[in-house]
C-alpha cells in the first residue's frame, strides 16, 4: 500500500510552472544589449564618429557597412552599438539613484513618522504633480547638457513611486514580529531596515523598477531628440533618432535602426516585469 501511494503523492506535488517563451526571448534580448554596452568597443566594426564620404547615405546591405551609413558617412551599426552603451548607462544609473533615493525617504518617513512623514509625502505629491519634461527642459536649458547632470537629473524621476512602496511595506513590517524582536535584541535602526526589511521588501522595489527603467529610457531618448539630451560627439538612441528625421523620406535606416532598438528594449523590460510580478506576488500563488 506504501508503494503504491507514492506515485499519487507525485502526481499530486504542483509541477513548476515554466517560463513563457515570450519572457524567455524578452531576457535574452535584455541580455544581448547589456552584453553589447559591456562589450561595445570590440563589437564595433569602427569609431562612430569616424566618416566614409565616398558613402555617404548607403542603404543597408552594403559590404562595408552593414546597416548601412548616415548623411556623413558614419557607419549606423558602429553608432547603434554606442548608442546602446550610452543609452543604457544613463538608464542604469538613473534608475539606480531614483530606487536608493525613493526608498531611502520612505524608510526615514515609515521610522520617524509625524512631520518628516508628512514632509516626504508632500515632496513626493509635489513630484507626482509635476511634468518632469518640463522640469528637465528647465533644468538643462539653465545648466547646460553634460552626461553626469543628466544622469542626476534622470534619477529624479520616479522616486517618489520607490518612497511610497518602501513607506508602507515597512510600516507592515515594523508592525510583524520579525522587527520588533529584533529591536528588543539591541539592533539599531539601520541595521533593522538594511538587514531586515530591505530584503523582505526587495521583490517589490525590483519589479517597481522594471515599470520605471523603460520609462527613464524613453524619457531620455525623448529629450535627445528634442536636442537637450545626449551632445556630439556622444551619441545616444534618441540622438541618433533626432537626427535621422531629416532623412526619414530618402534614408530612413538612421532612424528606423535606433527606434526599432527603443521599441524592442523598452517592451522586453516591460514584459519581464510583468512576469516577475505574476512569480513574485504571492497572492497569485
Amino acid at each position: 500500500m506504501a508503494e503504491a501511494s507514492l506515485p499519487d503523492a507525485a502526481a499530486a506535488k504542483p509541477a513548476r510552472p515554466r517560463m513563457p517563451p515570450l519572457v524567455f526571448v524578452a531576457i535574452a534580448w535584455v541580455a544581448t544589449m547589456i552584453a553589447v554596452a559591456i562589450l561595445a568597443d570590440l563589437v564595433k566594426p569602427y569609431v562612430f564618429t569616424a566618416m566614409d564620404l565616398r558613402n555617404r547615405l548607403s542603404p543597408p546591405g552594403h559590404p562595408l557597412h552593414w546597416l548601412g551609413t548616415d548623411e556623413l558617412g558614419r557607419d549606423v551599426l558602429s553608432r547603434l552599438i554606442e548608442s546602446i552603451r550610452v543609452s543604457l548607462l544613463i538608464a542604469f544609473g538613473a534608475s539606480l539613484i531614483s530606487a536608493g533615493l525613493g526608498t531611502a525617504l520612505g524608510f526615514l518617513a515609515a521610522h520617524f513618522r509625524g512631520l518628516i512623514e508628512q514632509a516626504v509625502l508632500m515632496l513626493a505629491d509635489f513630484q507626482a504633480s509635476m511634468p518632469f519634461l518640463v522640469l528637465a527642459l528647465s533644468v538643462l536649458a539653465f545648466f547646460g547638457n553634460s552626461l553626469p547632470l543628466l544622469i542626476g537629473l534622470m534619477g529624479l524621476y520616479g522616486w517618489e513611486r520607490y518612497a511610497r512602496i518602501a513607506r508602507g511595506l515597512a510600516i507592515s513590517a515594523s508592525a510583524q514580529g520579525y522587527a520588533a524582536a529584533v529591536r528588543q535584541l539591541g539592533a539599531g535602526p539601520a541595521r533593522i531596515y538594511l538587514r531586515h526589511i530591505l530584503p523582505n521588501i526587495a521583490s517589490t522595489l525590483i519589479v517597481s523598477m522594471t515599470l520605471v527603467f523603460p520609462e527613464v529610457i524613453l524619457l531620455e531618448s525623448g529629450l535627445s531628440f528634442l536636442g537637450l539630451g545626449v551632445q556630439p560627439p556622444m551619441t545616444s538612441l534618441g540622438n541618433m533618432v533626432g537626427y535621422g528625421r531629416e532623412y526619414l523620406t530618402r534614408a530612413p535606416w538612421i532612424m528606423l535602426a535606433p527606434a526599432l532598438t527603443i521599441v524592442l528594449t523598452t517592451l522586453a523590460i516591460s514584459i519581464i516585469g510583468d512576469w516577475l510580478r505574476d512569480r513574485l506576488d504571492p497572492s497569485l500563488n
